[in-house]
């Protein structure tokens, strides 16, 4: 059966999601398991303290804090019964000794699940990119089930479009040769129809990997736009700009409501294997989980 659900405040001027009963269950399904991302701020201390318990929490790698506060921050998780994620940053890592002992860290805190970026260090170590890094990685004994890499349906500031392609199904075959789980979890961005058309370009051209759909939690919208423009998503805020009844619904309304998002999208999800929601929360967890539990 097809369904016609309002997406709520409109922020993309679709007025309307299309859904029949199966998607709309994958939807939901999906926002009952996201992934919530932290940063290694002051403010993790109450984000952490309103987590659901078990949560699967994504910590990210913070070039100021370094390596180390991701791993001091998913060890301490992990203990306390979360599914702690790691993001190890490819530029922030210094040599392949280093590499090692990342792996050992990884198999010895228990860790099944790492996430992997290229990162913005500068000067980096000795990896230029994830791809890099992921190849000395693999060689070693880290214990990990999955590991998650990055994906950009935004383009990416820095980086040219091809490279981008070439970069992630070589990422996706090293995992494959290697016997490892992998998933590719998107960037941040606000364009339903842009991530659609991502989507079905990179199935169409054998990427394989399950995708996890990076979102904004439900966060003030202040922090939205100024978090979002230092996180190099760049080309979306433009979107959101150049659409006046998205920016204006954004400046009246008190919160970004993340359906906006994910209703367009919601038939996208299921036939073309979204698998997760990697919910990028700015350290405003109470919110989004309210959110979240409105949905269950």
């Amino acid at each position: 059966m097809l369904h016609k659900i309002p997406v709520l405040g409109g922020l993309f001027g679709h007025p309307e999601g299309d859904e029949t009963d199966e998607s709309a269950a994958h939807r939901l399904s999906l926002i009952a398991d996201m992934t919530f991302e932290v940063i290694p701020l002051k403010s993790l201390t109450d984000a952490e303290a309103a987590l659901p318990a078990g949560a699967k929490v994504s910590v990210t790698a913070s070039p100021a804090k370094g390596l180390e506060a991701t791993q001091e921050i998913t060890e301490r998780m992990l203990g306390n019964g979360f599914e702690a994620i790691p993001h190890i940053s490819a530029r922030m890592v210094r040599d392949k000794a280093h590499t090692r002992e990342l792996a050992a860290w990884l198999r010895d805190v228990g860790a099944k699940t790492m996430f992997l970026v290229g990162g913005d260090a500068d000067p980096p170590g000795d990896y230029f990119d994830a791809v890099e890094f992921l190849r000395d990685l693999l060689d070693c004994d880290h214990g990990l089930d999955t590991i998650g890499v990055t994906s950009y349906p935004d383009s990416h500031p820095l980086i040219e479009k091809d490279k981008l392609h070439a970069a992630l199904h070589a990422k996706q075959s090293m995992l494959a040769e290697a016997g490892v789980n992998g998933y590719c979890s998107t960037q941040m961005c606000f364009d339903p129809d842009m991530i659609a058309k991502w989507i079905r370009a990179e199935r169409a051209s054998g990427m394989t990997l399950p995708i996890h759909l990076g979102l904004a939690g439900v966060i003030d919208r202040t922090k939205l736009l100024t978090m979002g423009a230092r996180l190099g998503i760049g080309q979306s805020l433009s979107y959101l700009r150049k659409n006046r009844k998205a920016i204006t619904s954004m400046m009246t309304t008190a919160h970004y409501e993340p359906n906006d998002l994910l209703l367009p999208l919601s038939k996208v999800m299921l036939e073309h294997g979204v698998e997760g929601l990697h919910v990028f929360t700015f350290n405003q967890v109470t919110s989004t989980d309210e959110w979240r539990l409105s949905h269950m």
